[in-house]
């Protein structure tokens, strides 16, 4: 149960440091955004769910295999998802934060096609996580487009 507070303590934690570090401030207040952009409120709320189910889906997957392909996928999902917002936020690069959420993309399926015979559990808990990334892949894009 120790590994698993560490497994959410850390994700979550570091998640929520990204994002207090690379805030999207003036720079993306004044960019063009589609219609659909969920309200402001939304992002640390979507992101503090799925990051715990991240965090749970990696723990149960450390705790049968720590040095496996999907701990692997895993954590390649992870550096991904971190490097995102600096890219975007901080870099201003809208292009490049694209290509960082669709290669983000197919780590996550990767990782859910690794666990869906191994751990069905750890599977489910990354659909919404794909869900969210594939309308934020959705939603970068448009801001690329209008900008």
């Amino acid at each position: 149960m120790f590994q698993l507070v560490l497994f959410v303590v850390g994700v979550v934690g570091i998640g929520w440091l990204i994002g207090a570090t690379n805030p999207p401030g003036e720079w993306y207040a004044g960019l063009a955004k589609p219609g659909f952009v969920p309200p402001n409120w939304a992002f640390p709320v979507a992101w503090t769910i799925l990051y715990t189910l991240i965090a749970i889906a990696g723990w149960r997957t450390f705790r049968r295999d720590p040095r496996g392909k999907a701990m692997l996928a895993w954590a390649a999902q992870m550096a991904l998802n971190f490097a995102w917002s600096p890219v975007m936020f901080t870099m201003h690069q809208i292009g490049a934060a694209l290509v960082i959420l669709i290669a983000l993309l197919g780590a996550i399926v990767t990782y859910i096609g690794l666990e869906l015979s191994r751990d069905r559990l750890a599977a489910a808990l990354f659909v919404p996580y794909a869900a969210w990334v594939a309308f934020a892949g959705v939603l970068n894009a448009a801001i690329w487009r209008l900008n």
